[in-house]
């Protein structure tokens, strides 16, 4: 019967920290060192550590080098484990952090038990999170610009008027009337007008790549299904599933809920029970389309002009579900405003069972409903 060797890495840009920790609660824990964080030396440390006795279980914690590692310890053959960083488990009074105690702390809780695994993508999956964040990168940067030439106007007195909005149409021909008796001012102007312009440009050049590679991506149905959502479009579906992924590995609604940090914070002890604000876990952009989405149950339910293509494209069952959410969460609204509930605490509360219905869906279609 093979043995288990449990190896943490604690990996780094430049070098990656190794520890080994044998099974058993008494295994030898012993530090290897550090070794180059290259493909061709992380082959090495697998084959200097291999053996026909035992079998290799690795693990290190989701960081911005990325998933290589465990792609290329996978492919060797090797078990390998990424972990959720925030859900380590940290001493109180430990106030020593060192690369070997960081890799000798992963390998005694993988060898424990007591690491909680990350959702690892495909490629193809994990090249769809980078679009989605380079259009993230490119609304804030737009953000930034408009901001900027805003600033701008009003330092030189110049403001569209109280009640108009801006970047519209008309707010584009009055920019383009705009002129500064300095001409360094004009250059300066004309800077900023160029830099919305060129934000604005790549926003939408990302959005149409990212339309472009639905066809690829396996989980193009299901972001299909969720846009039959009331408040969740194209964009804000694919914002939605790739940074939450595949929705079948959540047993049940709660799960995603609490995975999305949409549940509130708890503080009991004995027969006190005391219940905060929501955790906030999970990816925030995910938890951001969710709650923007629930913005929109404010309204009575039905079905827009925009929507009715989408929704007559999917089946039965996906409709129903989303038809069931907006009359359920319109409801719901209503009933939570007129208890006198905050604003932000009512949208919480849709966002919330929100994610239900967005669960639902996923296994409807992850069943592959006619």
């Amino acid at each position: 019967m093979q043995k288990t060797l449990y190896v943490g890495l604690d990996v780094h840009k430049v070098n990656i920290s190794v520890t080994t920790a044998q099974e058993g609660r008494d295994g030898e824990v012993r530090f290897i060192g550090a070794i180059p964080n290259t493909p061709t030396d992380v082959a090495k440390l697998a084959k200097r550590l291999a053996n026909e006795d035992r079998r290799l279980e690795f693990c290190y914690e989701a960081g911005g080098c990325g998933y290589g590692i465990y792609r290329q310890l996978v492919d060797l053959g090797h078990g390998c484990t990424v972990a959720a960083p925030t859900l380590i488990a940290r001493k109180p009074g430990d106030r020593i952090k060192t690369d070997r105690r960081d890799s000798q702390k992963l390998a005694l809780q993988h060898r424990f038990g007591d690491l909680t695994a990350v959702w690892v993508p495909d490629p193809v999956h994990e090249a769809i999170r980078d679009l989605v964040r380079a259009r993230m990168d490119a609304v804030m940067q737009l953000m930034r610009a408009r901001q900027q030439c805003l600033a701008f106007l009003l330092r030189r007195g110049r403001s569209y008027g109280p009640g108009k909005k801006n970047w519209t149409l008309r707010h584009r021909r009055w920019l383009a009337t705009q002129a500064f008796e300095q001409t360094t001012h004009q250059i300066v102007f004309q800077d900023y007008v160029e830099a919305v312009w060129a934000a604005q440009d790549r926003r939408d050049q990302l959005e149409a790549r990212i339309s472009a590679m639905l066809s690829d991506w396996s989980m193009a149905p299901l972001v299909e299904a969720l846009r039959t959502v009331r408040g969740i479009d194209l964009i804000s579906s694919v914002i939605f599933v790739a940074a939450v992924g595949d929705l079948g590995r959540f047993e049940s609604p709660r799960q995603l809920m609490a995975y999305l940090g949409l549940v509130p914070s708890e503080q009991s002890s004995g027969s006190r029970i005391r219940r905060g604000g929501i955790t906030r876990a999970g990816n925030s952009e995910a938890r951001r389309m969710l709650v923007e989405a629930a913005w929109s149950y404010r309204y009575q339910p039905r079905v827009s002009s925009g929507k009715t293509d989408i929704v007559g494209r999917q089946p039965k069952p996906v409709r129903d579900i989303a038809w069931k959410a907006q009359v359920r969460l319109c409801s719901r609204y209503r009933k939570l405003a007129a208890a006198g509930k905050k604003p932000t605490v009512v949208i919480t509360a849709i966002a919330r069972e929100l994610s239900g219905f967005v669960w639902a869906i996923g296994h409807a279609v992850r069943s592959g409903v006619p």
